[in-house]
Order: C-alpha cells, then structure tokens, then sequence
C-alpha cells in the first residue's frame, strides 16, 4: 500500500519509534530472517540500520499500517527516510546500505520488478520449509541493545 512518507507517525495505532535511520523488520521466529539480522549487525560497520522483529508490538503495529498481513510475514520491510521499501527493492536498497562489496548486489535491478518480486516470492513462501523456525524471537545480543527497537 503506497502512503505519504512519515505516514506512521499519524497512525495512532503505531506506537511512536526513533525513525532517524533506516528500520529492517523482520521476522524474528524464521532462520533465514533472523540469519539475515545476524549478516546485517555483522556487515553494518556504520551501524546504519536499526531492526525490529515482526513479533513486537510496533513490528506489527507497523505490518497493519502499510496493510500488510501482520501474522504471515511475506517480506522483510524496510523503512527508510519515512517511506516503506519491500520485497526485493528492499532487500536492494539494504544491500546497498551495508557499503562494498554488498551494494554491487544492485545490479540485480538489471532484471524487471516482476522477475525480482517473483523470486523473492518463492524464497518468501517457502523459507520456513527450507531454512527452519525459531522457537524463540531472534532479539538483540549483548551490546547490540542500540541497534534494535521494539
């Protein structure tokens, strides 16, 4: 669902977040996701990006605002400069975040949206089934308290 950037800060059913740098929300309980947060804390050097399991209250509070089904997590989101990115220009854009080598990766806008969304939609279905689930959240590590919300 397209909205005007900042949008969330009028919803009054999305609590109110630090929003000065990029948020990734994922989902916390899948192993590809939550391998994903871990990859990000690692390559983030500037610790550009702050994360949010989808679990949280703002996590789904945020799933709901954009019309996003807030149980069934069909794509990381991204929220950068108050405006949501999904799916794999999301996933691009926060490749292109984490520097070199990673921001090469968006040469992958090369191939149409549709192909892209496409393929991210077969590893969205399907990363569960493939990769595994957490019992519990994946939340933050020791030292790593900054770099999360929620």
């Amino acid at each position: 669902m397209a909205r005007p950037p900042y949008s969330y800060r009028d919803d009054h059913a999305v609590p109110a977040f630090p929003d000065e740098r990029p948020i990734i929300v994922f989902d916390g309980h899948c192993a590809l996701c939550s391998g994903w947060a871990r990859f990000v804390l690692r390559h983030d050097r500037g610790a550009r990006f702050r994360l949010l399991p989808a679990q949280t209250p703002l996590g789904h509070a945020l799933y709901a605002h954009y019309g996003l089904d807030p149980v069934d997590y069909e794509t990381n989101l991204l929220i950068q400069d108050g405006r949501l990115f999904v799916k794999s220009e999301g996933t691009i854009r926060m490749f292109e975040g984490l520097g070199l080598p990673w921001s090469l990766l968006a040469v992958g806008r090369i191939l149409p949206l549709s192909w892209r969304d496409a393929l991210y939609g077969i590893m969205a279905r399907n990363r569960i089934k493939w990769f595994g689930r957490r019992e519990i959240c994946y939340l933050a590590e020791p030292g790593q308290a900054d770099r999360f919300l929620g």
